[in-house]
């Protein structure tokens, strides 16, 4: 079972920019389908960016144009950089994976998960 441990994680303005990581254990990131996952307080999880093996990429629309997530398959991780921090974005942050068969943004397709680490723009 692939272990994934997040960091990265703080208290930003609005307006300013973080860099989340996932470090990848017991699994390549070369062959996962990768993603990041959020849960603002009072709200569902929610999917907000993936890559698949091969680097293609996809992006909840409220995202879009700020964040991006990217990986080195030769240090097992994958990050997210968010730029133009809102409130909107405080939640806790997770990391997941999956085989890479059917990587869509479907958290319930997901099979391990990190602690998650939390974000909060004031």
């Amino acid at each position: 079972h692939v272990q994934l441990v997040e960091s990265g994680g703080g208290s930003v303005q609005a307006g300013g920019s973080l860099r989340l990581s996932c470090v990848a254990s017991r699994g390549s990131t070369s062959s996962l389908c990768m993603a990041w996952f959020r849960r603002p307080p009072g709200k569902e999880r929610e999917g907000v960016a993936l890559i698949e093996r091969f680097g293609h990429t996809m992006y909840a629309d409220s995202v879009k144009g700020r964040f991006s997530i990217s990986k080195d398959n030769a240090k097992n991780t994958v990050y997210l950089e968010m730029n133009r921090l809102e409130p909107e974005d405080t939640a806790m942050y997770f990391c997941a994976a999956k085989g890479w068969f059917g990587c869509t943004l479907a958290y319930s397709t997901f099979n391990s998960w990190g602690q998650g680490t939390q974000v909060t723009v004031s």
